[in-house]
């Protein structure tokens, strides 16, 4: 029996900690911009199934936005943002 890898969301990652992102979900489409515009931004950027990512940092106070590495580039993502990314901590 194989067990399912732990997902999470990409806003609880711990500051340090690296995954692989797994899924991106499309946005809210009641925001100002369309839910699937969102996710493609994402994915233009880099936050694409497969990739490596890591958690460097979380702005004060309220914890955004969250620095987060991706390949040799480094993002500022808002919370929500960040939400729609599930990834598999390692």
């Amino acid at each position: 029996m194989t067990l399912a890898p732990t997902l999470i969301k990409l806003d609880s990652l711990p500051v340090g900690q690296s995954g692989t992102v797994i899924h991106i979900a499309p946005g809210n489409p009641d925001d100002t911009e369309d839910g699937a515009d969102l996710a493609r931004r994402l994915m233009e950027l880099g936050f694409v199934p497969g990739e490596r990512i890591r958690m460097l940092k979380r702005g004060l106070p309220g914890g955004e936005p969250l620095a987060i590495k991706v390949g040799n580039a480094t993002f500022a993502l808002r919370r929500f943002e960040a939400a729609l990314i599930s990834i598999q901590p390692e």
